[in-house]
């Protein structure tokens, strides 16, 4: 039996964050959530997710700051989300895997997440090999 993945969701809107964590939840993972920037710098270290879905737009401490402070400690994997695609585009250049953009699709955000956990694991060719002629 595997482990189930850990994730951290980081907004500083709480209903964003209790929706997403049952959405994980309900889909196998073990979700934290944090409301706080500099928070979730220390959840970070403390927990070591598998991946932290990180919002841009955030009081205090914004996303791309948390992103480039995660970043000199942890290669966790990070999506971020965002209303402006060009926040998106500039958090790539920050060390982020991926974006999405707000408000997005749940079942897209379900399938990036998957696709950054399993970048790592690439998926097997179990086809039978063929026979040279």
């Amino acid at each position: 039996m595997t482990a189930k993945k850990r994730i951290l969701i980081v907004d500083d809107e709480p209903g964003i964050g209790t929706v997403l964590r049952i959405q994980f939840s309900l889909s196998g993972y073990e979700v934290s959530t944090t409301t706080s920037g500099a928070e979730a710098i220390e959840l970070i270290r403390a927990q070591e997710p598998d991946i932290v879905l990180l919002d841009a737009m955030m009081p205090e401490i914004s996303g791309a700051d948390v992103l480039v402070k995660v970043r000199t400690f942890s290669h966790v994997p990070v999506i971020v989300f965002t209303g402006h695609a060009d926040l998106g585009k500039y958090a790539l250049k920050l060390g982020a895997n991926d974006y999405i953009t707000k408000p997005f699709d749940h079942e897209l955000l379900l399938e990036k997440v998957a696709a950054v956990l399993n970048a790592g694991n690439p998926v097997k060719n179990t086809s039978p090999k063929k026979k040279k002629a």
